[in-house]
């Protein structure tokens, strides 16, 4: 999230587009008056289906296009009502909602409680190959539906029950207390039965219950989404549209804001950090996120994960100058991580500094000490693996690198692997591809300590890249989601976080701010707790 001349394919869209609805090609915002919001962005990784999408570029759109039973507050994160009217349960553990009335999709179809059970069903199925599946192995049935092994022996979660149009029941495998605040995330929201009557056809022009419809969208160009003046809900678009322009430079993005050929940058080059404050006033965004940037080994390769390994995963952490770099690279627009989670959370929310002990504390000498005494680095050195067409993430690998090579005295102990799209290099690490540390950095998708650890380090977790697999982890983690006390809660998650310090499957960077510019011609701009501008609060002048 992030002087130069406007892409090609920014310009070009019209021409080679695929239209999938009428509308018009105007600039947007200081160019034809359309009223449209023009903003940065990359191609997603994947088909834009709420189970299939657990990326920032795809989830930017999802969350334009549909709304589920909780939506989270910009500015603090608490998860609110949205289509719930109501979630009520006596044990933490079997759930009543009941869907709001007068909801609809965009395509006109009334928003039941069936919906969301079909889609649950679907996001479930092995069959489906959703990657976002894992977020309902929380529900009775997950197993049979979605078996470690093998074909499944249910088509259906046994625990989802349709009662009646706006009521639905739901039983957990074990109690979860806080589970009504996931329900916020895309991957629980509803689906129209045009997704399943017609799939593919679905699937080229998504159509959703959020305040925007999808219009047109053409790869590595642009995508563009216009205000659905039918939308039921209160957070209703203030602008005409948002244009999504595909950059795959952030310089080239931020040269464009400041030629006012582009509205929103939300991932300010690091290059750009030490001159944007003069460059853009108070048109500069630099606040506190939920997001985290980490480095993860491919545990599923015997070669890192065979014991001792961990010693030598420690020393690399502790061969890393966090001070160093989040100064001279990010202008202390990040913050050296400590723990696995962020400081958004608060102490409330799980968030504890240190967690990470001496791992996460620069010193060569101990480094080069751990890393010796676990065998050394495989083959004698190590690969960081990023895409490099956002994020500026070329500049910290090298800087990473340079700090761990010379805390082990090895100028090629450490070395950069650029890979040039984002969708390349997602591709890499679903399928297994990487064997060194490669960049792995969340954005939360729900203001809890759990969204940080269950989905990245709970064995076969949707992001659970590494392959890490732990049981007492996995244990602490259950018993955390089932206490109904949050301290207790919390607690639990922090005896979690403990093992990943002695295990290091991943190695905690630093946390990330939101960090955004935006142009004169818009105003009411503001990123929420993900670093995502809240696109339909923007006005256009």
């Amino acid at each position: 999230m992030r002087g130069r001349m406007r892409t090609p394919a920014a310009l070009a869209v019209c021409a080679i587009g695929v239209v999938l609805a009428a509308s018009g090609c105007g600039g947007g915002a200081g160019g034809s008056g359309t009223g449209a919001v023009r903003a940065s962005w990359g191609d997603p990784q994947s088909p834009l289906e709420p189970a299939n999408t657990n990326e920032v570029q795809g989830g930017k759109v999802l969350d334009m296009i549909f709304r589920g039973l909780k939506a989270y507050d910009p500015k603090t994160g608490a998860a609110e009502d949205m289509l719930a009217e109501k979630i009520d349960s006596s044990d933490q553990q079997h759930f009543t909602i009941t869907v709001k009335d007068g909801w609809t999709f965009s395509n006109g179809e009334k928003v039941t409680a069936r919906s969301f059970v079909d889609a649950w069903n679907y996001a479930a199925l092995v069959d489906n190959k959703q990657k976002n599946a894992s977020f309902f192995q929380d529900i009775e049935g997950y197993d049979k539906v979605h078996p470690a092994q093998g074909t499944p022996t249910a088509k259906a979660l046994s625990g989802l029950v349709v009662k009646d149009e706006r009521t639905f029941t739901v039983a957990l495998r074990a109690k979860f207390s806080t589970w009504p605040d996931t329900l916020g995330y895309a991957a629980y929201a509803p689906l129209p039965r045009a997704f399943y009557d017609d799939h593919a056809g679905w699937l080229k022009r998504p159509v959703g219950n959020g305040p925007y419809r999808i219009d047109s969208y053409t790869k590595g160009s642009q995508m563009r989404l216009s205000r659905w003046d039918g939308y039921p809900g209160d957070d209703k678009a203030r602008n005409a549209g948002v244009e999504l322009r595909v950059y795959t430079d952030s310089n080239t993005a931020y040269t464009d804001l400041q030629a006012g050929n582009l509205d929103i940058v939300d991932d300010i080059p690091s290059t750009q950090l030490k001159n944007v404050r003069n460059d853009l006033g108070d048109r500069y965004i630099n606040q506190p996120a939920g997001i985290i940037q980490t480095l993860s080994f491919p545990m599923y390769d015997a070669t890192w994960s065979k014991p001792g390994m961990e010693k030598v995963r420690r020393g690399i952490a502790m061969a890393i100058d966090r001070d160093q770099i989040t100064e001279q690279i990010y202008q202390k627009t990040r913050t050296p991580a400590s723990d696995w989670t962020s400081p958004v959370l608060g102490e409330k929310g799980g968030y504890k500094a240190g967690l990470c002990g001496d791992a996460c504390t620069y010193n060569p000498d101990e480094a080069k000490r751990l890393i010796q005494e676990g065998g050394g680095l495989p083959g004698g050195r190590v690969t960081i693996t990023s895409n490099v067409d956002t994020g500026s993430h070329r500049v910290w690998m090298d800087a990473v690198c340079n700090s761990v090579n010379n805390a082990l005295g090895n100028d090629q102990a450490c070395t950069v692997n650029p890979v040039g799209t984002f969708a390349d290099f997602r591709n890499q690490v679903s399928e297994q591809r990487i064997t060194g540390m490669f960049r792995s950095g969340w954005q939360m998708d729900y203001p809890l300590a759990q969204n940080f650890l269950q989905p990245l380090y709970y064995s076969n977790a949707s992001s659970n890249y590494g392959k890490f697999h732990d049981a007492q982890f996995d244990r602490l983690i259950d018993e955390a989601n089932a206490e109904s006390d949050t301290a207790a809660a919390v607690g639990k998650f922090q005896d979690a976080e403990k093992i990943l310090a002695t295990q290091m499957p991943a190695i905690p960077l630093w946390y990330q701010n939101g960090s955004a510019g935006y142009s004169a011609n818009v105003g009411d701009v503001e990123l929420n707790q993900f670093s995502v501008p809240v696109y339909q609060r923007i006005t256009v002048k």
